[in-house]
């Protein structure tokens, strides 16, 4: 079987989710691939240099390179792996994560076609990225969906008595965490009776912030920290409404999940969310930063429970194809 060296954030901390290295690395392990991994190192010098070092120590003894790629700091991460890589002459793999890549590739147009032009393969888990590097010019992309394991995602149909909302994502400003707040205080200023759960790490100093607009808006707010996947699915069974409030994104795997789960989903309409969501077919999207939006897009669902039941049918449905099992062959004939 292949054996692959994968760069990424191997993080481990409180700080941050599980990351598509973690759940792609294991995947592709389970399928009997000798994976190796760079970088678990906090500081980000020392991360590089990791980075770096397993790629020459490695070089004679694997067959492919993957990179997380990203828009900001770890895109540079990737330049330079994927120049040590066609250096040593081994195979990379960029993996398109950035939903903010689309202005890199504006910004840096030299540096990105250091990256991507000479890769072997570009990997895009969404239709987003994949139509926008096709747009620039890189015809060597591949659309390959990030995989959730179908059997985890018990499907639940909720009723609407009350309005308990739902956020997954780590406390960092570009989700707009703020926002799930403020769109409580409206449902709650309305007369509905409202709740809000928020899981995730606190990323970049968000939580605190969050937790003071809460204090100011008077509204309570239950804050759980970073959860395990298992932990926050089980959580979800309680809640009847999913909210996705980023600024920027790709193919966010948490709404991937919520849409699994059977939560009607309601998401900022940027970056990828609208190759993946169908507006009011089977999910909602809404402007960037909308906090009316939000709340009318909330009080729609829940007034119209029939058209929410097909709505969350659909997009179990179309979540489907997401599933390991069908997203595994893919990746067999890129790693082939």
């Amino acid at each position: 079987m292949k054996k692959i060296l994968y760069i990424g954030n191997n993080l481990k901390n409180k700080k941050s989710n599980t990351s598509s290295i973690q759940v792609l690395g294991t995947l592709l392990e389970k399928e009997g691939f000798e994976m190796h991994y760079a970088s678990s190192k906090n500081n980000k010098v020392l991360r590089l240099f990791d980075m770096v070092w397993n790629c020459i120590t490695m070089s004679k003894k694997i067959d492919y390179v993957l990179i997380d790629t990203y828009s900001t700091t770890n895109f540079y991460y990737a330049l330079v792996v994927s120049q040590l890589c066609s250096l040593l002459k081994i195979k990379y793999i960029p993996i398109l994560h950035g939903g903010n890549l689309p202005d890199r590739l504006k910004q840096s147009p030299k540096l990105s076609k250091m990256i991507f032009h000479n890769a072997h393969k570009n990997v895009s888990p969404s239709l987003y990225l994949l139509e926008t590097f096709k747009n620039n010019g890189y015809l060597n992309v591949d659309f390959i969906p990030n995989a959730i394991e179908m059997d985890s995602y018990t499907f639940k149909e909720r009723n609407f008595k009350n309005i308990n909302l739902l956020w997954v994502r780590s406390f960092s400003k570009i989700y707009n965490p703020k926002l799930a707040v403020k769109v409580l205080k409206g449902l709650q200023v309305e007369g509905f009776h409202a709740t809000l759960c928020m899981v995730g790490p606190d990323s970049d100093g968000s939580l605190l912030e969050v937790m003071q607009l809460a204090k100011s808006l008077h509204v309570d707010v239950t804050f759980t920290g970073k959860l395990t996947k298992e932990a926050w699915i089980t959580l979800s069974k309680d809640f009847n409404i999913f909210i996705n409030t980023t600024n920027f994104d790709n193919m966010p795997v948490s709404v991937i999940e919520a849409m699994a789960l059977g939560l009607p989903v309601i998401s900022t309409n940027v970056g990828g969310l609208p190759f993946l969501i169908a507006n009011n077919i089977d999910g909602v999207l809404v402007a960037k930063d909308h906090e009316e939006g939000f709340v009318k897009a909330v009080k729609s669902i829940v007034n119209n429970p029939e058209k929410t039941k097909i709505m969350t049918n659909k997009a179990r449905e179309k979540v489907i194809a997401f599933d390991w099992e069908l997203v595994k062959t893919k990746w067999f004939q890129v790693l082939e």
